[in-house]
């Protein structure tokens, strides 16, 4: 169990490294779906956006951004499967690098959290099985209940390993340095991976080594294309979210991590069991206890060969004691990092943070809640040192 350390030293500021990338610090900008990417092209405001968080030797991953038109399952997300896409990327991109920080992009493909409504022609979605989420979707057309996905045909899996792979060429192409996987949080990759929504007979589905065959070759693919050193891949183990959920989540990770090694990718990017259904929610003191006894990272940790990213409801306080206890590389921050621009900053100097907006989490304004949260002024930086 990891303590709360405070230490004169702020590891979180240190260097590390993850494949290629040599990083200054190991505060990470995590994955946040913004929904502000208008007819799936992100648009100017997203400079902005991440331009304000960028830091020198930083790293930061974009919002989920769809691999294919049957990828999308929420309001005004973008995508990496048009010329259009790569071109709004490009500035983004550019003033990102401005800054001094790493940018990768996190590649997506939603897979049955999806409805007829966002798909092409208006055909179902797909997913490892015949199996639906509970609960309801908004659509473009109003609330509606999940649909039944159709079950991928194993003759048209390599078809989307290839939507994959030529998600990470356009990634390149727009000037991003890396990419990440999106395998985490119920989605496609997690659909074949977990054993409450994977039920297929083929060589997809049943035991471990069935299940990891998917995401293998997806990463296999990624990484042929753009280099081991510039993927990383991203894992919800004690998830939950869209009912994905596995029997056995050490002996499934474990051994997709030991597959993984082989590949030499550069991180994985593991999500915190104490992010109840992976979506963030910690109890009011989950930062003196962020590991659960029965559940915890290390074991991944141990397996993994390359740089270990950990996500989920994290603290300043709990980033260090992590750190220090070498429970992982560096810290992914999402709300944060979201409310606060120059979080890197206030971390450097223990100043206190924005608190953010839920509300304003998922709307489609391209300003409100998205580049007007305040920075420290010069009076509020110099209390705080």
């Amino acid at each position: 169990m990891v303590k709360e350390i405070e230490s004169e030293t702020n590891p979180l500021l240190t260097p590390w490294k993850a494949g290629r990338f040599q990083l200054a610090h190991r505060v990470v900008l995590a994955p946040l779906t913004r929904c502000r990417a208008l007819g799936t092209v992100p648009q100017p405001a997203a400079i902005e956006y991440y331009s304000q968080r960028a830091t020198k030797g930083g790293l930061m991953i974009t919002e989920a951004t769809c691999i294919a038109p049957e990828g999308h399952g929420y309001p005004e997300t973008p995508g990496i499967y048009t010329q259009e896409q790569i071109n709004a990327w490009k500035p983004i991109v550019e003033a990102v690098h401005a800054k001094g920080a790493m940018f990768i992009l996190q590649l997506w493909h939603v897979g049955r959290a999806s409805h007829s409504d966002y798909q092409p022609n208006g055909q179902l979605p797909v997913s490892s099985s015949p199996i639906p989420p509970s609960g309801k979707i908004y659509t473009p057309k109003g609330l509606k209940d999940y649909e039944v996905p159709r079950a991928l045909e194993e003759t048209e899996i390599p078809k989307v390993v290839d939507q994959y792979r030529r998600g990470a060429r356009n990634a390149l192409e727009a000037g991003f340095d890396g990419v990440e996987i999106h395998g985490a949080n119920g989605y496609l990759i997690d659909q074949f991976l977990k054993s409450s929504v994977n039920h297929r007979k083929d060589k997809y589905g049943g035991p471990i080594e069935n299940r990891v065959r998917f995401a293998l070759e997806i990463t296999q693919a990624v990484v042929d294309e753009v280099g081991a050193d510039r993927v990383g891949i991203r894992l919800s183990p004690f998830g939950g979210f869209l009912d994905a959920e596995d029997e056995h989540p050490y002996a499934l990770n474990t051994h997709l991590l030991e597959e993984l090694n082989k590949l030499g990718i550069a991180y994985v990017h593991f999500i915190e069991p104490r992010a109840i259904h992976s979506m963030g929610v910690a109890s009011p003191h989950a930062e003196f206890n962020f590991q659960r006894v029965d559940q915890n990272l290390d074991v991944f940790r141990r397996a993994f060969h390359g740089a270990f990213i950990a996500a989920g409801g994290h603290s300043r306080a709990s980033g260090i004691a992590a750190i220090n206890a070498n429970h992982c590389d560096a810290i992914a921050y999402g709300r944060p990092y979201l409310a606060n621009p120059d979080l890197v900053k206030r971390f450097e100097i223990d100043a206190p943070l924005n608190k953010y907006d839920r509300s304003t989490f998922y709307t489609q304004d391209q300003k409100v809640g998205y580049t007007d949260y305040p920075f420290l002024s010069e009076a509020q930086a110099g209390k705080a040192a």
